[in-house]
């Protein structure tokens, strides 16, 4: 039995709670809340993320009384706790005692207290006093019989450019190149004369004044993402080896730029998302999805945890709008739809004061006779008929390619044709579709394993290794089939311009030779015609493509590019390449992806059911449960099944259609054909 499926008997299936912050309030609102917590079907909460000043008031001086009081309580009454390390809010004597500990940021100027995350994780100071707090709590706590799971610090994230983060910096370095000459040469550093000569002559980055080495700056992202993965990873051994069986995790999260979560996941019992998708964009929940996808995919396919969102309304945004009546609920069963295995919200009670004193909670400033609450009771009963899809996942046939090495590539560096890129756009370019037709969809990063699959879907893969690059020729070589947008293959992992032209690493795999890139001017449109007679626009980008063993599928239609491929397909071992040669227009782009996935053979999981209602699937060897979730707050769909099965929400048997309400929804338990 892993720590998760331990974790997962002790709460009876899924988790269902949120952030308890006790300190933040007397101790007679303690019991109230436990009796709130039962009475809404709670049974996790996280606690102590932010207590560690209420923990060690002063240095060495450790004050416990309270958590055990609130540890015992919890237990008493079948709560179980995900206990966390404190250790992203240090306290202010402990900033007081040694500034050095505030990260300097880019312009030289320190973060200061008053936020949070104000540490260099490069600093050994910080990370004693870090170590020295979980090592108490992991002494005090690792038997009490309500610890379910160790909750290591919080949303990792600060980038420091101290001293003792340069020293780190070195360090790393070393340990990656081995000798200046490598280093040098990796850098490409004979440009504009950067040549080290010593080790000490070497500190992180800062704000450029003119231009930076891309090499130089890319390097310092991925020792970023390390420097924080090696804080948490001191952090878990501790509790550890205090008790084994217990599962630890730190929490992620949306689209995250200063992390590589592929290199962290590994080192976590389960990954852990917080999310909160903007109620004033329609299309949050179309991104919330991918996430889903990318946090199922992280852990290879197994079931993952929603740590975080709101209960309602939020306070970091410009405009903080409620979430309409039903629309939590949807969010929380379109997260387990996806193979969570907990929905969780910051927080239980809402804060008085503070940054966050208008942020929604669980149990909000309006009491327990409030809308809010009504929903969250509503949804706890909900969780407990839901409990047999714990421990279930999914698996699909499409695999998107998302790797930090090519985000950091395509907009942390600095020189490419445009610098206006946004990966994570181009990413939900390219999902979209396929979540509008119902296709699920894995997430894989360069390099990976793609047995199993049939298409595999590159969204502007800049910056890619060579063992990265072969897989992708391996696969279509094998008989899959590659969806490719342009500017793809361009750098090695180096950020070096691969040799013999454009696309370096993928120029057999597309069939052509690009001779220049051609960014658009501002308002610069392009009439495209496909072989078939359909006529589309495009923008902002095209290739000067030149073909090769590849054929157009479509070719511009006026401009100096005028009969040059604009999208091409090419034939490659058994399998196909379509490759994307400039920025078509949403239909016309959806049609070439949509029509590559069916010539692969691959089937969505249902055929003619409205875009605005999502189907996704999750199931183990005996059962597959299907979720069908009306995204719309005005439309009412109807839903054609092609097999019988059981209502997990109503506990109804359905058949032929089902009939979903604005805001609907459905859990469809069925034997595993």
């Amino acid at each position: 039995m892993t720590r998760m499926d331990a974790f997962r008997n002790r709460v009876g299936g899924l988790a269902y709670g949120g952030d308890y912050n006790p300190e933040q309030w007397d101790p007679s609102v303690w019991r109230e809340d436990v009796r709130l917590m039962r009475e809404a079907g709670v049974n996790t909460v996280s606690l102590g993320v932010f207590a560690w000043a209420s923990l060690e008031p002063e240095p060495g001086k450790f004050e416990f009384g309270w958590l055990d009081e609130v540890m015992d309580l919890l237990h008493d009454n079948g709560i179980h706790v995900n206990l966390a390390t404190p250790t992203a809010a240090p306290p202010v004597w402990l900033t007081h005692l040694h500034p050095e500990v505030f990260p300097i940021m880019a312009d030289g100027q320190p973060f200061g207290f008053g936020n949070r995350l104000h540490y260099d994780p490069s600093s050994p100071i910080y990370r004693d006093y870090a170590a020295k707090i979980t090592t108490k709590l992991a002494e005090r706590y690792s038997f009490h019989p309500a610890l379910a799971m160790w909750h290591i610090s919080n949303e990792y994230g600060p980038t420091a450019h101290n001293e003792a983060s340069s020293v780190n910096f070195r360090r790393w370095l070393r340990r990656k190149y081995g000798d200046l000459d490598t280093l040098n040469e990796a850098w490409t550093t004979r440009f504009w004369g950067q040549i080290y000569t010593d080790w000490d002559q070497i500190e992180v980055p800062n704000i450029p004044r003119t231009w930076m080495n891309p090499s130089r700056r890319l390097d310092f992202k991925r020792f970023t993402s390390d420097a924080l993965l090696e804080c948490y990873i001191a952090e878990r051994d501790i509790v550890r080896s205090f008790r084994d069986d217990i599962p630890v995790m730190t929490n992620f999260m949306r689209f995250y730029r200063n992390a590589d979560y592929w290199k962290w996941a590994p080192e976590e019992d389960a990954v852990a998302l917080d999310i909160y998708p903007n109620p004033a964009d329609a299309d949050s929940h179309v991104s919330a999805a991918f996430n889903y996808d990318l946090f199922r995919s992280l852990k290879g396919g197994r079931p993952w945890m929603l740590m975080e969102q709101a209960a309602s309304a939020v306070s970091q945004w410009k405009l903080n709008i409620v979430k309409e009546p039903g629309r939590m609920r949807l969010g929380s069963l379109q997260a387990l739809s996806r193979a969570a295995d907990s929905v969780m919200f910051f927080q239980w009670r809402a804060s008085r004061g503070g940054q966050e004193r208008f942020h929604s909670a669980m149990l909000p400033h309006s009491g327990p006779d409030s809308r809010t609450f009504r929903e969250i009771i509503d949804l706890g009963r909900e969780m407990k008929l839901l409990a047999p899809v714990a421990g279930t996942t999914s698996r699909s046939e499409i695999a998107v390619l998302f790797d930090w090495d090519g985000w950091w590539g395509l907009e942390e560096t600095f020189g490419i044709p445009r610098s206006d890129f946004s990966y994570t756009d181009t990413v939900m370019r390219h999902y979209t579709p396929l979540w509008e037709r119902h296709y699920p969809v894995d997430v894989v990063p360069a390099g990976s394993s793609l047995d199993g699959y049939k298409v595999l879907v590159v969204p502007n893969a800049y910056l890619i290794d060579d063992a990265g690059a072969e897989r992708i020729i391996e696969f279509a070589r094998d008989g899959g089939t590659v969806i490719m947008s342009f500017f793809s293959g361009v750098v090695d992992d180096r950020n070096r311009v691969r040799p013999d032209g454009y696309p370096g690493a993928f120029r057999r795999l597309i069939g052509a030779k690009i001779d220049e890139y051609w960014p658009a001017r501002p308002h610069e449109v392009f009439a495209v015609e496909f072989a078939d007679g359909r006529r589309a626009t495009s923008t902002w980008w095209r290739d000067d493509l030149h073909l090769e063993t590849g054929t157009a599928l479509a070719t511009y239609a006026d401009g100096l590019l005028e009969g040059r491929a604009a999208v091409v397909e090419n034939r490659f071992g058994a399998g196909r390449v379509v490759y994307l040669a400039t920025l078509l227009e949403q239909s016309a782009f959806d049609s070439v992806v949509l029509d590559a996935v069916a010539a692969a053979g691959v089937r969505p999981l249902l055929q003619d059911v409205p875009s605005h209602v999502e189907c996704s699937v999750r199931g183990d060897a005996a059962h597959e449960y299907l979720f069908l979730l009306n995204h719309s707050g005005e439309l009412n769909a109807s839903v054609p099944l092609e097999a019988e099965g059981t209502d997990l929400l109503t506990g109804t048997t359905v058949s032929g259609t089902v009939e979903l309400a604005p805001l609907g929804a459905a859990v469809i338990q069925r034997p595993r054909a």
